[in-house]
């Protein structure tokens, strides 16, 4: 046998052409006939096939149920070419009430739940339409769209639905295709129609205009919309980013409080939202959370977590919200297919706005308002025609009878009758056809009458093809007449204004400590793991430092203060204190460094807690008061202040070999005291320094004794009549001086003896302004921390040595900083008795 190949029949194609073009080919068929919907309709090819092939078979609302396996097979054979699950994923979504905001099936059986569960299988559940989704295929017969045959060219299948429910913005749509993908939200039927009013009202309406009256999407979930900026992009430009939110309630408990969960965002798992917060709790992530049930049921949907008696519930919601899909966003992405003009039903894909939405589906509708139009004018027209043959015959029925009686054949009649009364052939066969009960007065008289009323219905056509204006109207009546069964109220609240969440929604506003190394580490831990002593205690052990370490500095602050961190050298930093890593009083915090843009040679030395950072009014009314070591200080408005750069500012201007040692907050009319290192302290008027800016050098505030003299500390005296000085020197000991104890002298003078120094003292180290109603935090070298009650400590004479305030009990210790803060509750100094008795036993045990 002859093995020759005949070269005629070979064609050499490039390979890399062969295959861009099958690639292209094939993306088309995925975009146009599979994952994206049509904009006049909203449907994908599948949704279209499903509601078609129900309607086919008779499925409708008022009749009963049929299994889903019948729908599926209906549409495979027919029109769907497709795997089963695929028609049946989709059908069963349309009867989905919380996918769909309007349910375009209505579904018998176990469609799934909003936890994720899979439907039963096709051959237990039923379906039929819901009674909007036969107004989707309204006017159908009409020839009001186009008919494309199916797969096999034995049936037409209709192009797309005459819908008279925009659909796509109504039920949104969600797919992904070969390169783009589609994600469209759902929206309130009612506020969308309004839109398309407007819009076939005014064509020029812009976005701003059609959010009037569609504000934004609607979920069938609910819950709430958090700021209109994302629905604001996603209208105007296709693109935006959708805020959702929970519908939570904190329900007060005799016991505990519990958070209940009512609305979740759309599109969330609610069995695993579930699962996820129990983890967080279990894991530890959030604190204070100590059991999480699912108890919804047919009331509806009710998620509770039990928050622990001590614990917040405010900030537990806010970390759910922020660690959860109780807060969720919907990225909107608004995609879909639109007619190319000039062709005959070619759709390509493209990103739309709420305008172009809206402007194309109301195109549809003008369209198929005009071939319904037409439509009916011909049935009419041709009815018309008939009864104008019929009544020629009732009027002249004695010869018309005559004539029929005369003709051999039905034919020869109907020629007789064109003959004698100029009919044509449909007419003259009508009235062969007629009746004899309709030669009675009664039906006469509705022959009469049903001619008057077809021509006026004939006119009143005619004049909605020929007047736009008309032809408006009839849209919008149609609109408005779907609007008004099946309207209904807003699921989803919009909350209007962009509520950015807060950091410190997170954070209760409480009582912490911020304590800063000597080698730079910083840390936060709440007030309330340290507890008061009596004086004189041993103290409790402090942060584990590294070798040559110490607490250096401590701070009282609450969460939601702003601090000004000012260093050594005169620069200013700006921190939230929710921001300061916590630790508990034995770890030994965070490195400086590593959170601020400090110098390698610089270190911190000065903090100010401010509240009202963002009040503009008391930023200008108060001041920041500089002391350095060698006496010099300055006074700037805090104002300057309020913009600190991530590198910092310069807050003042520095001499060589001087430092920053104390800064104050005033309120332009307080008292100040300076202390030096030799005991002594002067107190002027804050009047006497004159307001500087923020890189000047300041003036001398306290002349100093030379050698290694230098300036301790700083305090600002609101109110003389309740606040008293307490002075602590390197050694533990400690008083408490009436404040007009030291009379009032000019800036710069050496002031006057505020504790008695001796080799038992040590010199000084610390001055603070006092009440009786604060604590006083005490720490030494050696890592070892008291809290004592001030009011322990009774008030003396300025030029006395004080009592004993911390008994150091290791050689050559000596106190490295002190601290004012609010005085301890009964109840921690019940809980610190205990662990004080626990640490005596220890140093006992020791020895």
């Amino acid at each position: 046998m002859d093995q020759t190949i005949d070269n005629d029949r070979i064609l050499k194609i490039n390979i890399e052409e062969e295959m861009k073009s099958s690639y292209i080919d094939y993306s088309m068929s995925v975009i146009v006939a599979r994952a994206l919907p049509d904009v006049r309709d909203g449907f994908k090819p599948v949704h279209r096939r499903i509601l078609y092939g129900m309607m086919g078979i008779g499925n409708t609302s008022d009749k009963p149920h049929k299994k889903c396996a019948r729908v599926v097979g209906e549409v495979l054979g027919k029109y769907h070419p497709h795997g089963d699950s695929s028609v049946y994923g989709a059908l069963v979504r349309m009867g989905q009430e919380w996918n769909m905001r309007y349910t375009l099936v209505d579904g018998q059986g176990n469609f799934g739940s909003v936890d994720g569960d899979s439907p039963a299988a096709m051959r237990y559940t039923e379906c039929r339409l819901s009674k909007m989704g036969e107004h989707i295929m309204d006017d159908l017969e009409k020839d009001t769209v186009d008919m494309d045959p199916n797969f096999d060219n034995t049936l037409l299948e209709p192009s797309v639905m005459p819908t008279k429910v925009p659909n796509l913005l109504v039920n949104g749509a969600n797919g992904i295709a070969v390169g783009m993908a589609t994600n469209m939200p759902t929206h309130n039927l009612g506020e969308v129609i309004d839109g398309c009013c407007a819009f076939i009202d005014n064509p020029e309406i812009d976005c701003e205009g059609l959010m009037q009256y569609i504000p934004g999407p609607d979920f069938p979930t609910g819950a709430y919309i958090y700021g209109l900026q994302g629905v604001k992009d996603a209208y105007e430009t296709g693109r935006g980013r959708i805020v959702m939110r929970a519908k939570a309630e904190i329900e007060a408990g005799e016991q505990h409080d519990k958070i209940v969960v009512t609305e979740i965002p759309y599109g969330v798992n609610k069995a695993d939202l579930v699962a996820y917060i129990a983890d967080l709790a279990t894991q530890h992530k959030i604190e204070g959370i100590s059991n999480v049930n699912d108890e919804s049921g047919r009331q509806g949907m009710r998620i509770v977590v039990d928050v622990k008696r001590d614990a917040n519930a405010n900030v537990i919601l806010n970390k759910l919200f922020k660690m959860t899909a109780l807060q969720s966003s919907f990225s909107v992405n608004n995609i879909a297919l639109v007619p190319i003009p000039g062709t005959h039903g070619k759709m390509r894909p493209k990103l739309l706005s709420l305008r172009e939405c809206i402007r194309y589906f109301i195109e549809h509708r003008h369209e198929v308002t005009i071939r319904r139009t037409k439509f009916d004018l011909k049935k009419a027209q041709e009815r018309a025609h008939i009864l104008e043959g019929l009544i020629i015959a009732v009027n002249n029925i004695d010869e018309v009878v005559h004539i029929i009686r005369q003709s051999a054949t039905p034919t020869d009649a109907q020629r007789n009758l064109e003959k004698r009364f100029d009919l044509d052939e449909l007419q003259s066969k009508a009235i062969v056809d007629m009746r004899l009960s309709q030669l009675t007065g009664l039906r006469v008289d509705q022959l009469h009458q049903e001619y008057d009323d077809l021509m006026k219905l004939i006119a009143d056509l005619e004049e909605i093809l020929n007047n736009p204006e008309r032809c408006k109207q009839v849209m919008k009546e149609d609109l408005l007449e779907v609007k008004e069964k099946y309207g209904d109220e807003r699921k989803t609240e919009i909350i209007p204004f962009d509520h950015e969440f807060n950091a410190e929604d997170f954070y209760p506003d409480d009582p912490v400590v911020i304590t800063i190394s000597h080698m730079g580490y910083i840390k936060r831990t709440p007030l309330s793991d340290f507890h008061a002593q009596s004086r004189g205690g041993l103290g409790a052990k402090g942060a584990r430092h590294r070798d040559n370490d110490f607490t250096e500095y401590i701070y009282p602050a609450t969460m939601h203060n702003t601090l000004l961190f000012f260093t050594q050298k005169g620069r200013c930093y700006w921190q939230k204190c929710y921001e300061i890593p916590e630790g508990d009083r034995n770890s030994k915090g965070r490195a400086i460094q590593n959170m601020l843009n400090i110098e390698p040679d610089d270190a911190i030395n000065a903090v100010l807690r401010i509240k009202n950072f963002n009040d503009e009014e008391f930023l200008k009314s108060h001041y920041v008061m500089f002391a350095t070591k060698q006496g010099i200080i300055k006074k700037t408005c805090l104002y300057d202040y309020r913009n600190v750069r991530a590198a910092g500012v310069r807050a003042i201007n520095i001499n060589e070999g001087d430092q920053v040692v104390g800064v104050r907050l005033t309120n332009g009319h307080n008292e100040i005291l300076l202390a030096n290192r030799n005991g002594r302290a002067v107190r002027f008027n804050e009047d006497a320094v004159r307001t500087m800016g923020r890189v000047s050098t300041g003036v001398i505030g306290m002349r100093l004794d030379g050698g290694d003299d230098e300036v301790v500390g700083m305090v600002c005296v609101n109110d003389p009549q309740t606040e008293t000085i307490m002075v602590v020197s390197e050694n533990g000991y400690g008083k408490r001086s009436d404040i007009e104890d030291y009379r009032i002298t000019n800036r710069g003078t050496k002031g006057v003896k505020t504790l008695a120094i001796t080799e038992k003292t040590g010199r000084l180290v610390a001055i603070k302004v006092v009440t009786d109603e604060n604590d006083l935090m005490i720490i030494n070298k050696s890592g070892i921390l008291i809290r004592l009650n001030v009011s322990e400590v009774r008030v003396m004479g300025r030029a006395t040595q004080g009592v004993r305030l911390i008994n150091l009990t290791k050689k050559n210790d000596t106190i490295a900083s002190v601290c004012k803060v609010q005085k301890a509750t009964e109840e921690e100094l019940a809980e610190e008795q205990e662990n004080q008795e626990a640490v005596e036993n220890q140093e006992t045990n020791n020895e």
